[in-house]
């Protein structure tokens, strides 16, 4: 097995040096959201969600608050960002950087080996970098947290009705799509709807009866969802 770096490694302090194999065995959790609840009654104000329906997947991964370098010669360099995981084993996590502008960097040292994947020591906070060699080199305590995050390639997918407040006897709603908690421009719409014909409002199947609506907030009863058959009468 080559070493991490064409160097002596016993020059180079808090640094561990072995061998490690990336794991890609990982899968992002998903969550069912309805809300609110059919045949509630819920006030919300302008600019807030009134409904919510779908899935929302999320993936564990690691916020690195500021740059990380591993290897006193500066082996790999983790920037500030989220890192996403990918596997796991035994003893370890690992993790790649998302793919989102919120997402970190690696950069490697001029005689390093080319950057395989972040690992995360389990039963203590040391973080490494792991070449496609398989050399690794980490260093304890440094500024980063374990978090969770939208997965960008699970098949997450919400709807929302958002009250955009009243002029007149004239409401305005508007409907998003999201995969996660990304936009989808192209699904996105504002709808009136006229009061003085029918508190009962519809839109992709969902259905609500406005009970009282101002320019400061809405209280309806919910009757239908997107994809519910039954209404709550």
């Amino acid at each position: 097995m080559r070493h991490i770096l064409h160097i002596a490694v016993t020059l180079l302090p808090l640094i561990v040096t072995a061998c490690a194999s990336p794991k890609y065995n990982y899968l992002p959790t998903s969550t069912e959201v309805s809300m609110p609840e059919i045949g509630s009654i819920t006030t919300v104000g302008v600019g807030d969600t009134m409904l919510r329906q779908g899935k929302y997947v999320e993936r564990d991964a690691i916020n690195v608050f500021q740059t990380i370098t591993v290897g006193g010669l500066g082996t790999y360099t983790f920037s500030p960002g989220y890192y996403t995981k990918v596997g796991q084993d035994a003893t370890s996590e690992f993790f790649l950087p998302e793919k989102t502008a919120e997402g970190g960097n690696v950069t490697r040292g001029a005689l390093t080996d080319p950057f395989e994947a972040i690992q995360v020591m389990k039963d203590s906070n040391a973080i490494c970098g792991v070449s496609v060699l398989g050399g690794k080199i980490c260093e304890s305590n440094q500024p980063f947290t374990k978090t969770r995050r939208p997965s960008l390639e699970a098949d997450g997918f919400q709807q929302t009705l958002i009250y955009s407040g009243r002029i007149g006897s004239k409401i305005n709603i508007g409907y998003r799509e999201f995969s996660n908690s990304y936009a989808r421009p192209a699904f996105n719409n504002d709808v009136e709807y006229d009061l003085s014909d029918s508190n009962i409002i519809g839109y992709k199947g969902a259905e609500l009866e406005i009970m009282e609506a101002t320019n400061r907030n809405i209280t309806f009863k919910l009757l239908k969802n997107f994809n519910s058959p039954d209404l709550a009468r």
